[in-house]
């Protein structure tokens, strides 16, 4: 696999290139090492494309996954306590699952990143909140998320978001008070 796109949200490139050039480096022999033709391993039942063979994102995580992990990166899991003071006075505060929890996929010298072959909504929660979030409990300064571009998406089941629609709601959005620095990597097979 290779790198094919990025897009820089509050100085993520340039932060990544300044503070983490090793890493980056790291990584894109990582996205390297992953031959995608090895995840092509999904047949469609979809009624679009019903018998193509697609790439798995289930497959593709876990070369992801090997390929992080072998070189020392970490996940990063933080325990949700969430506040049961915000009920109005009449409503009784439900059960909440005691072990709810949010995972930073990545972590390595305080550089956080994220693997996304999911929904449009996971990639935008990545980079606009579990970074911030992430950042903000000091577990990391700078972030990544790495996603498909469309020509790779287009051999994926359907539903699977892609590097362009994030690149471009980020951009109209533009950057907020709160925004860490995060460098978007596009991939393609």
């Amino acid at each position: 696999m290779r790198i094919v796109a990025r897009f820089s949200l509050n100085q993520g490139y340039e932060t990544v290139c300044k503070k983490y050039p090793h890493l980056l480096r790291e990584i894109e022999s990582i996205v390297a090492g992953i031959d995608a033709s090895n995840h092509l391993t999904k047949i469609s039942k979809e009624k679009t494309m019903p018998g193509q063979e697609l790439y798995s994102p289930v497959a593709l995580n876990k070369s992801f996954k090997t390929g992080f992990s072998t070189r020392g990166w970490t996940p990063v899991r933080v325990k949700c306590n969430y506040p049961s003071n915000l009920y109005v006075r009449d409503y009784p505060p439900p059960k909440l699952n005691p072990g709810a929890f949010r995972e930073m996929d990545f972590v390595k010298e305080k550089l956080g990143v994220e693997i996304q072959f999911g929904k449009y909504s996971f990639m935008v929660y990545n980079v606009s909140a579990k970074m911030t979030i992430f950042h903000n409990l000091g577990h990391i300064d700078t972030g990544i998320e790495i996603v498909a571009v469309k020509p790779f998406v287009d051999h994926m089941s359907s539903g699977v978001s892609y590097f362009e629609q994030l690149a471009w709601d980020l951009e109209a959005r533009g950057e907020a008070d709160i925004d860490i620095p995060v460098l978007v990597l596009g991939i393609d097979a």
